[in-house]
């Protein structure tokens, strides 16, 4: 089931995403899921200003990436996520992040 995780970057993507995606949320993080025509899983992060500093920006950066790390080989290919910081993010750990993130994309049919 290890399908290709490639990382998002394109500005384009993420407004795609935001606009047309399907969101789940939660106090940790917020996911929004999307259909692509790929074969590989397309994800992105983000950490908005209200995050805080570059410091708490970077942690909940690393937090995320962490908890999607341990569920990539698990989820369905041919789809793009995107994860958005909250203001808990840089206080939690991956663990807790990780299982916010398993609620949403078992919600979303990706596991």
């Amino acid at each position: 089931m290890m399908s290709k995780v490639l990382t998002l970057k394109e500005n384009r993507d993420f407004q795609r995403l935001y606009r047309r995606g399907k969101s789940y949320v939660s106090p940790e993080v917020v996911t929004y899921v999307m259909k692509n025509k790929t074969d590989a899983v397309r994800y992105g992060i983000t950490t908005g200003k209200k995050i805080g500093n570059a410091v708490k920006r970077s942690r909940a950066r690393r937090v995320i990436r962490a908890a999607f790390r341990n569920l990539s080989p698990n989820i369905l290919s041919g789809c793009d996520i995107v994860f958005v910081a909250r203001g808990k993010t840089p206080f939690v750990k991956s663990t807790a992040v990780e299982k916010a993130m398993l609620d949403h994309l078992t919600q979303a049919g990706l596991l």
